[in-house]
């Protein structure tokens, strides 16, 4: 079948790596796709926000499968716009209704959902411009640090975690009044602060039945020992030393199992991956975010530990046949080093030659911001390269990928050196 990947980043390599090699595919196609995904596809200059044009290409190269790899085509709600034309429903949509995409599109609506079906979470308020002083009544009643959640989609930077009381009051202010992340501010969940260690649960769903995917720990912050300020991830470990057996039946049965049961009380219409955020509260598990898409960068560490055709655990969501489906899990641990853009998070410059890349061995090199020019691999974002080794041991994985990293270089290279040594056993 011919294949339609949509997306620009680490995760669409991934999954385009991986769907390259099934013997179901025909054709994929990544749009727009990077500098990376050219190795296992065509990319396609497409407006991802724009799914006229989708459908036009969709239709125009008999494309059976549309796979979104980002989060906004979902919360914009393509898997809808493809049901309500007789023709385009044909082509099968990887990914939940607008309805199911909101547990990722409003923290507010996932933090109801989590309520009435009884989903361990932290307590919560959410408030509007409407009752802002409300809202800074209530931050005083609460011990710090104080969470300030955007409601809505903020490119991974609408969590702000505040230690003082003055911070957060001037925070939750310029969240509301001063519109600081735009119309996703325009509501702001304040939770609890829960202490504990994080990591990301997946599994694949046709609605009825799900698969649970390999689980992984991201690594957020820019600086060394999780300092500095939040990014779109600087590298993931897979699987997650403290997710043992006990305390994933405790996250199957106390979470897992009670959303998909939700999504189906409710008759939200959910086909694609869930993405559970979780903390690990003395050995409690407890939900932190949802999100309605693959992670990034996990998928870089979790998809290279997936054995099984991802294409054929796809086809099966259509008629809600995963059931009579398996999943093999590569044993090994893999470990993805994320080499970054100097100043990232903050201002950085684009269009970097990148050199070094044919000297990497051992690794699979997943692109993220990068891009082609003349023949030469450019940097094109913040987050440009992650570097993901499959070893025995995780000490082994990270010592490959940051061997790999140190032959890889462009002008500002960042990358954080002790991914993993939190968890190390």
């Amino acid at each position: 079948m011919n294949v339609l990947l949509i997306g620009a980043g680490g995760r669409e390599h991934a999954l385009a790596w991986k769907i390259s090699k099934s013997p179901l595919l025909s054709k994929l196609f990544i749009a727009p796709g990077n500098a990376g995904t050219i190795q296992h596809g065509q990319n396609v200059a497409l407006d991802i926000e724009n799914f006229a044009s989708i459908a036009e290409f969709a239709l125009k190269e008999n494309v059976k499968m549309i796979v979104p790899g980002p989060e906004a085509p979902l919360v914009n709600g393509i898997y809808d716009y493809f049901l309500q034309d007789k023709e385009l429903r044909q082509i099968e949509i990887i990914g939940p209704s607008r309805a199911g995409a909101m547990l990722e599109g409003s923290k507010d609506f996932a933090k109801a959902f989590m309520q009435r079906h009884n989903i361990p979470t932290a307590a919560y308020k959410t408030f509007t411009i409407e009752n802002l002083e409300e809202g800074l009544h209530f931050l005083e009643t609460l011990d710090p640090p104080y969470v300030l959640k955007a409601d809505g989609l903020a490119a991974g930077k609408g969590v702000i975690i505040s230690e003082k009381i003055a911070e957060a009051r001037k925070t939750l202010t310029a969240m509301l009044q001063g519109r600081e992340f735009g119309d996703a501010s325009s509501k702001v969940v304040i939770e609890e602060f829960l202490n504990g260690i994080e990591l990301s649960v997946f599994v694949l769903t046709d609605g009825n039945n799900y698969l649970l995917l390999p689980e992984a720990k991201d690594y957020k912050r820019i600086g060394e020992g999780d300092t500095g300020l939040n990014t779109g991830g600087m590298g993931a470990v897979s699987p997650v030393p403290f997710a043992t057996k006990a305390f994933m039946t405790k996250v199957e049965e106390q979470i897992i199992q009670p959303t998909i049961r939700g999504l189906m009380t409710e008759e939200i219409d959910y086909k694609g991956f869930i993405f559970f955020g979780l903390i690990n509260v003395n050995g409690e598990p407890k939900v932190i975010e949802y999100n309605c898409r693959m992670g990034d960068p996990e998928a870089e560490v979790v998809i290279p530990r997936i054995k099984t055709d991802l294409l054929e655990l796809f086809s099966a969501l259509k008629d809600k046949k995963l059931d009579q489906k398996n999943i093999e899990k590569e044993n090994r641990t893999a470990t993805a080093v994320f080499l970054v853009s100097g100043g990232y998070p903050g201002h950085y410059e684009k269009g970097k030659i990148i050199t070094g890349l044919e000297d990497a061995e051992g690794s699979v090199l997943f692109h993220a911001g990068t891009s082609q020019f003349k023949n030469q691999i450019i940097t094109n974002g913040g987050r440009v390269l992650a570097i993901t080794s499959l070893a025995t041991d995780m000490k082994s994985a990270l010592a490959k990928s940051y061997e790999n990293a140190a032959k890889i270089n462009f002008d500002g290279k960042y990358y954080r050196t002790d991914l993993g040594k939190d968890i190390l056993i």
